[in-house]
């Protein structure tokens, strides 16, 4: 076993380390049970002092909503305006510019969403300002949002029927307080001495073994990309990501951000099934996540290392694997690794350029986020995940004959009703998306038009076809990863996955709160021998069956025409 097999593993040990006690700790804290951070109460009273919040007084799944609805509204227009308007405010060493409206709204509504889907170099393209006031703030904000709305989904199982389901400013001051800011503090420390910059100076000078004068980038960058990791936002300080040298120093940082990555994500499942006191069935949804990561992780693992076809043909032995667009000092396999957790958990950052990897490679990370729900991002990921276990449990309520039940509640027509919108919701976005810009591309590729798509494609054929499918996929998974290859930076694109931005990351949150809160409220039902069990492994099995078939019927089409494509031209 060579050490950089040895070197992921180690990465996902330690991962599984640190997210399982995490998760009990997560439990405790939102339970509101005693834990050692309780220390930071007198702040958070004053956090709720100064906004004239009670944390006590109780909200139905409704107010949740719009609770989470006003706030993420009021700081997409604050956002807006500072990137606008970022060159005439201060903390801009480097003299960027403001952005355009139609990129500062794309941008926004990116950071705001949680996906920061970056049509812009983070050096060029922003100020510190931005970077820190707003960007790195809705690092925060953001993730807080996905793991508040998942508390909210806790509190609807926890007691037997209710429509009390806690407060939510208090779930979103905590998610801040007592894990996102601890932990940035942490990995951002880890970072910083090992190479990340962490100062506010401007770009510095050097003399390259050439002869010329190179201006690099500096600034305040391990705090914004600790919580990038963390949140599972993914949006860089430089435009190359975790790819970059100063973002990502040694193989010491490339596993930080790994694992970082991965804690919250898999920690909140645990959250649950011991929020709920069923953690039998949090480890049966661990489960179903894990095999789905590793179906994803083994096969792209497998064409990274394989080498690529054409260069075998030139006679030339590929012994480390398919290295384009990777960093040769992280490796094909530790790349592999991270394209697939950085995909599923909706992170989207990346160590390696992903339009750079193997055609099948480019299907298994769209793939993961058409999916998204093994692990997904902060708490939206097992949101999206209950979707799936709403639709199995009324498919196997069909199949023995029973209402079916989740919990001692009932399903009925009106929760199946909002399950199969929300399912039908990332193919409709998705599909109309990429037909909207291949139309748009084909009958206007050569016209002198407001986008200028005749600018949008490096690569033709199949692989155009990916970048543009990977885009929209990406937006509506709130990933944020990109086929680079793709010039993103104009109207058309700036604007359309704006809007498949907004709608992938709030109607996803909204149906499954809408569909628990519903479920708290009707009578319970105590367990009887007729009751389907969905802790089980035999429900387990139904429950990956329905993603998988769901997500075939709804995506092998688009997969067929561009990377599966690709993949058997290059064969022949």
């Amino acid at each position: 076993m060579n050490s950089e097999i040895l070197g992921v593993i180690a990465t996902y040990v330690l991962t599984l380390v640190i997210a399982i006690p995490l998760g009990r700790y997560l439990a405790k804290v939102f339970a509101g049970e005693k834990t050692w951070t309780d220390f930071l109460k007198p702040i958070e009273n004053g956090i709720y002092k100064l906004s004239g919040i009670n944390p006590n007084q109780q909200m139905n799944w409704k107010q949740h909503m719009v609770a989470l609805l006003t706030i993420n509204s009021v700081w997409l227009v604050y956002g807006f305006f500072v990137l606008l308007y970022q060159d005439k405010l201060p903390l801009n060493p480097d003299g960027n510019p403001g952005m355009t409206p139609d990129l500062s709204f794309n941008t926004i509504i990116s950071f705001v969403v949680n996906c920061n889907l970056q049509h812009y170099s983070g050096e060029t393209g922003v100020s510190y300002f931005t970077q820190h006031f707003v960007l790195m703030f809705l690092h925060f904000t953001s993730a807080a949002t996905g793991i508040a709305a998942a508390v909210v989904f806790f509190k609807a199982f926890r007691d037997k029927t209710t429509t009390q389901l806690g407060n939510y400013w208090e779930f979103f001051v905590k998610s801040i307080t007592r894990l996102l800011l601890p932990l940035t503090v942490v990995v951002a420390l880890i970072l910083t001495f090992n190479g990340t910059p962490a100062s506010y100076a401007g770009k510095d000078q050097f003399i390259s073994l050439q002869g010329d004068t190179v201006n690099v980038s500096r600034g305040p960058a391990a705090q914004m990309i600790a919580i990038k990791h963390l949140g599972t936002n993914g949006g860089g300080w430089f435009g190359a990501n975790s790819a970059h040298p100063l973002e990502n120093p040694n193989y010491i940082t490339n596993m930080t951000e790994a694992i970082s990555q991965m804690i919250i994500p898999i920690a909140m499942i645990i959250a649950f099934g011991y929020f709920i006191r069923r953690k039998k069935l949090a480890w049966t949804i661990f489960g179903v996540m894990t095999i789905g990561m590793f179906m994803l992780l083994i096969p792209t693992i497998s064409s990274e290392l394989g080498g690529n076809p054409a260069i075998a043909k030139m006679g030339i032995t590929q012994t480390t694997g398919a290295m384009e667009g990777k960093e040769v000092r992280i490796g094909a396999l530790a790349t592999s690794y991270w394209s697939t957790i950085t995909t599923i958990v909706s992170t989207g950052s990346v160590n390696g350029m992903h339009d750079s990897t193997m055609p099948l490679t480019g299907a298994w990370q769209m793939l993961g986020m058409m999916i998204n729900s093994f692990f997904g991002g902060c708490g939206v990921g097992l949101l999206n995940y209950f979707v799936y276990l709403i639709v199995a449990v009324f498919i196997s309520g069909l199949m023995v004959g029973r209402t079916p039940e989740f919990l001692g509640h009932k399903v009925e027509a009106r929760e199946v009703k909002i399950a199969a919108i929300i399912t039908l919701l990332s193919p409709l976005l998705i599909m109309a998306g990429s037909a909207l810009a291949s139309y748009v591309f084909t009958n206007y590729g050569d016209a002198n038009w407001a986008v200028k798509p005749g600018n949008w494609l490096n690569n033709p054929g199949f692989h155009g076809f990916s970048e543009m499918l990977y885009e929209m996929t990406s937006s509506n998974a709130n990933n944020g990863s990109g086929f680079e290859g793709l010039g993103d930076n104009n109207i058309f694109w700036n604007v359309a996955t704006g809007f498949v931005l907004i709608l992938g990351r709030f109607l996803p949150i909204i149906g499954p709160i809408a569909i628990a809160g519903l479920l708290a409220q009707k009578k319970y039902i105590p367990e009887s021998a007729g009751t389907l069990k969905t802790d089980t492994k035999t429900f387990a099995l139904m429950t990956f069956a329905v993603i998988i078939v769901l997500n075939a019927l709804s995506y092998f089409p688009a997969l067929a025409l561009g990377p599966i494509a690709e993949y058997f031209t290059m064969l022949k």
